[in-house]
């Protein structure tokens, strides 16, 4: 991940979490998740946040974990939802996540803030973490021009979908879109895979 990017997520944790509080429901994300995702399935939320999906993946039959690469934004969620489970992990590596095990892996819009030769990496590491016949939902906020950082700092790379199409060549795509998330109101790209 971009460290600077992890420190600006740390640093304003509850203004970010508050925004997020504060944002509609993706319920948009949430009916392609109860569609496609193994109900009772292990899950993982990469870049979980404040905690907001953990919770709903979890009142929603799909027991899951949430990792986040920015300590202040793990202790919002921990204070948050002290009943479920939130750990450190990083993109590209994951290195405290063994492969094969999870059935449901959720990456919503974190790709972006990787550097732009680390993004294929980052794809490859979240379908091998998934167990065979895994499902993958991958999102990313799309930049037009250059890879820019806003004003807080984070990073948003640009990088064109058929290189994480390819880097997931070894799943089947069972979504590939465009689309206005309607809780952040951004233009997103989305893609769901199966493992095979």
């Amino acid at each position: 991940m971009d460290e600077r990017t992890i420190e600006v997520y740390s640093a304003a944790a509850r203004c970010f979490a508050d925004e997020w509080r504060n944002q509609p429901p993706p319920n948009d994300m949430y009916a392609l998740l109860q569609h496609y995702f193994t109900p009772g399935g292990k899950t993982a939320d990469i870049g979980c946040g404040a905690g907001r999906d953990v919770a709903w993946l979890n009142d929603n039959g799909f027991p899951a974990v949430g990792y986040d690469a920015a300590d202040g934004l793990l202790a919002q969620a921990t204070a948050e939802y002290p009943s479920l489970v939130f750990a450190r992990a990083a993109l590209p590596a994951l290195d405290t996540i063994a492969s094969n095990t999870f059935d449901n892996v959720l990456c919503e819009t974190v790709i972006m803030h990787l550097p732009h030769d680390e993004v294929t990496k980052a794809c490859a590491r979240l379908l091998d973490i998934l167990k065979p016949t895994g499902i993958l939902y991958l999102s990313w906020r799309v930049t037009e021009g250059n890879s820019i950082r806003d004003i807080s700092g984070r990073l948003y790379s640009v990088f064109d979908a058929v290189r994480v199409r390819d880097v997931l060549g070894a799943a089947d795509i069972l979504l590939d879109v465009e689309a206005v998330n309607l809780s952040s109101g951004k233009r997103v790209h989305r893609t769901i895979v199966q493992r095979r």
